[in-house]
C-alpha cells in the first residue's frame, strides 16, 4: 500500500489538454470518477480558469447554434385545438 502512495507521489500530475479525459477506456465508474476528482483536486488556478473559460465558451456557442436553427425554420406548426371531456 505505501510503495503505491510512493510511486503516485513521485509522478508529476499529467498535463491536461482539455477539460477531462478518461484515462482508460476500460476502467469501472467509480475507478473513473477518483481520477476525475484527483484530477480536480491537483489541477492549478490556471487550469480550472481555462477549462471554465472553454466550458462558457461551448454552452454559449451551442445556444448560437440552437437559435440561429430555430431562425431559419420559419415554418408554423400546426397545432391542433385542445379537447377537453368531463366525465361525470
Amino acid at each position: 500500500m505505501e510503495t503505491l502512495k510512493n510511486e503516485q507521489a513521485k509522478q508529476p500530475p499529467p498535463a491536461i489538454a482539455s477539460c477531462r479525459k478518461k484515462k482508460n477506456e476500460e476502467a469501472t465508474f467509480l475507478e473513473d470518477l477518483k481520477d476525475h476528482i484527483d484530477e480536480f483536486i491537483h489541477a492549478s488556478m490556471d487550469e480550472h480558469k481555462t477549462c471554465l473559460k472553454k466550458t462558457v465558451q461551448k454552452m454559449f456557442g451551442m445556444s448560437k447554434i440552437v437559435a440561429k436553427r430555430s431562425a431559419d425554420n420559419k415554418e408554423v406548426e400546426s397545432s391542433l385545438p385542445l379537447q377537453t371531456t368531463v366525465s361525470d
